[in-house]
Parts: structure tokens; sequence; C-alpha cells
């Protein structure tokens, strides 16, 4: 196992462990969310909970749904499994999808990026079960994995029945579970280009050119808003997962159960406004930052780098001082090929007078192809004679 310290000498420190997909608390008395059945604020690289009302509350999420269906798809891309450029074909059953939808014609041909507006904008079932079908073959083996990543996030008041949000039985989630999925949806640096777009057209070369408009009314008006989702069923009633960003600091609020629109844009924004007056994050590694190098036995070559999996950062209240934060390096004693791309190597650990504050994995930059029988023959008869 290979350890390494470094001590940090920070402008800050208010953070607590937020490791497997757990969230810290932190104790509020401030009421922020009154009009809503449910309702939680996060920042959002430490995971560190600002306030929470009823947050493991299991409600139907609605549109929300599409978070997950977009971390999936984001995966997808990340992982070089799907390109923007792709072309994905539209079947009778996507086309079919009631509620929000961009209109696609059984047989018609979207790229991602265009299926990715389309969810992300617009809300689009059909795209969404497009996408679905697409990635796992039918919108049931997409279900499956929607609900195997929920398990790896460490969700445990979620079950996913579909991809869209469309009410069914036993489809439910948690505002806590929400925030999870969003943070990990923001991983993907590129995603906010589409859940941050207030406006776009697809088809606009044609005379079927469609006007999407973004559902999420915060993204024009409140300034740092740049995602996520909301959603809308007679049941559900109005819920939002929101984020925004301003200087360092990147926050999640999500509201289930709002009986208007107004009402739910309101209680998000009282969430924002109290974050960014009260707290500062301060950034310790970006996303995909090298920490180490990692040998790996029986690859076509004999190490890779393991980074950082999302951003790291130090949650602070304005004006505490904190320092002497040190960080903890350990990686699996025994890493072989194949190695995929994103893999877990090991995890980053923060500690404080010898107490651990935050923990995050850390994951292969690249793929490591098993070696051939000759290339390891050649590399051992060229230890071999190093030795001699």
């Amino acid at each position: 196992m290979k350890k390494g310290f470094i001590l940090l000498m920070l402008a800050g420190l208010l953070l607590q462990p937020a490791a497997n997909g757990a969230l810290a608390k932190e104790k509020s008395s401030v009421v922020l969310a009154d009009k809503a059945k449910s309702a939680i604020l996060i920042e959002r690289d430490t995971g560190k909970i600002l306030y929470e009302k009823n947050s493991d509350e299991k409600l139907p999420p609605a549109s929300m749904t599409k978070i997950m269906t977009m971390v999936l798809i984001m995966e997808a891309i990340d992982k070089g499994q799907l390109k923007m450029t792709d072309k994905i074909r539209t079947s009778e059953h996507a086309a079919s999808m009631g509620g929000s939808q961009i209109f696609l014609e059984a047989g018609e041909e979207m790229t991602v990026e265009e299926m990715l507006k389309g969810i992300a904008i617009a809300s689009g079932n059909d795209a969404s079960v497009a996408m679905a079908e697409h990635l796992a073959g039918s919108e049931e083996a997409f279900v499956e994995k929607m609900n195997q990543k929920a398990k790896e996030l460490g969700l445990k008041n979620t079950e996913f029945k579909n991809p869209t949000g469309l009410p069914v039985q036993n489809h439910y989630s948690t505002a806590h579970d929400m925030a999870l999925m969003a943070k990990e949806l923001l991983k993907y640096d590129g995603i906010t280009r589409f859940t941050g777009t207030y406006e776009d057209y697809l088809r606009q070369d044609t005379e079927k050119k469609f006007w999407l408009v973004n559902t999420n009314r915060l993204v024009k008006f409140y300034p740092g808003v740049d995602g996520v989702k909301t959603g809308f069923t007679n049941e559900a009633k109005y819920c939002l997962t929101a984020t925004a960003k301003k200087g360092n600091m990147r926050v999640i609020a999500v509201v289930f159960g709002a009986e208007t629109p107004k009402d739910r844009n309101a209680q998000i924004t009282k969430m924002l406004d109290f974050a960014f007056s009260q707290y500062e994050t301060h950034p310790l590694f970006a996303k995909d930052q090298v920490i180490t190098k990692v040998k790996v036995s029986k690859g076509n070559v004999k190490e890779t780098n393991a980074v950082t999996s999302e951003p790291i950062s130090v949650l602070a209240k304005k004006g505490e001082d904190v320092k002497d934060v040190s960080q903890e390096v350990n990686i699996k004693k025994k890493i072989a090929a194949p190695v995929k791309k994103g893999d877990r190597l090991g995890t980053l650990t923060l500690k404080r007078n010898g107490e651990t504050i935050a923990e995050s994995p850390l994951v292969a930059e690249k793929d490591v192809k098993p070696a051939g029988w000759w290339h390891l023959f050649k590399r051992v008869m060229g230890e071999f004679t190093k030795s001699g």
C-alpha cells in the first residue's frame, strides 16, 4: 500500500466526512423551505449539508428522474462508449411517449448532442427513452442500469421504474438522493452547457424547426444557476434540483412538492442566497488532476496515473480560520490489467488532527490493456538482464 502525507495550510475549514455517497450535516435553525414537502441544500465539492427538511422522505421525483438518465449518458461519453456526434434512432416506443417531449417521429435520427438538448432543456420524455434504448438495448435494461448506479452511489431511498419520471407505482426518490445524483452529474463539466442553456433550437435548418425553452426559469433569472432539472406531475407537484456557482463555490438545492412554480423557485432562491452569504469554498484539486502513479501488473504499460474523480475542496463559514490539513493517498495493493478508464484505484483522504474530514475516489486516467505474452517475455528478460 502506498501512502503520502502532505501538509496543506488552508485559509479556512468547516468540513465533515462525506465518504461513499454519505452527506455530512450542518445543523441550522434557519427555515428555508417552508412551502415544500422536502428539501436539501449541499455544497457540491464536499457534499456538506447546509440545510435539510424531510430530506429522506420517499416522494415521486417526476422529471428530476432524468438527472440519473443524464448521469449514465455522460458516463458513457466519458468512457468513450458514446460520442456527441453519434446518431440515435427513435423507435416506435420512444416516439409514443407522452408528457414533455420534443416530438420525435419513429425512425427519426438525432445526434447525442441534440438528444441531450432535448432532455436537459425541454425535459423530453421521447429523447430520454431513445437514449435509454440506444445505451442499453431496451428501456427496461436501462432502468436496471439506473438502479445499479443508484446503489453504487449509496442511494438508499431511490427506486426507478423508467428513465423519464412519468407516473408509475414504486418510482420514488428523496431530496437527499437527488442531491447526490446531481453531485455525480456535475462531475462532468460539459453537462452545464446543456442544463444551463435557457433557449435553443432543434431541427434548425428544416421546416420542423423546434424551439426549446428551459423548464428551469432560474437559469435566466438567478445569476450563477446553470442546472439541473425540474419536475412536475399532479402527484409530485412542483420539484426542482438546481445548482449555482459563484466564485469557487458550487451548491445544489433540491425541492420536492411545492404547490406552485413560484413557490418552488422561491424556496430554491432562499437556499442559494443562504449558501452564498454564509459559506465559501477553498479548492484543493480539480477533477482529473494527477495525484500519483500506480503500478499495474501484466499490462501493456507498467503504470498509470491515478487521478481525482471529482473536484475536491474545503468548505468554510465566512471569516473562519483553520489550518493543518493533511492529505493521505491509499492505493489498492494489487492492480492488474485490464484497467478501464475511471476504475477505482484508491482513495484520497483529507485529515485534520488525525480525524478524517473527507474521502474521495482516485480513478484510472486511461485504459490499460493486458500485455501479450511476447511483451511480458521481453519485460521479464529485461528485468533479468538488469539484475544480472
